[in-house]
């Protein structure tokens, strides 16, 4: 099994436009993303440097995608 990668707030924003994603607003330290199509999920993404593994696995299960396919789209 491959292990999560380090990766940044811009990377994973910007992974996650690829799947569609937009950014919605941005309150404090947290970018929070819409998704249009029902049942129009909403993330919120920590702006660091460097997001956690715990938290990256938290966006990948809310998301709905697999290790493989964000690996695919970094």
């Amino acid at each position: 099994m491959t292990k999560l990668p380090v990766v940044s707030a811009k990377k994973l924003v910007a992974a996650l436009a690829a799947l569609g994603y937009e950014t919605d607003h941005q309150t404090g330290s947290h970018i929070i993303l819409r998704h249009h199509d029902p049942p129009h999920r909403r993330l919120s993404i920590p702006n660091h440097r460097e997001i956690a593994r715990g938290t990256l696995k938290s966006v990948m299960r809310q998301a709905g995608i697999t290790l493989d396919q964000l690996l695919e789209i970094l």
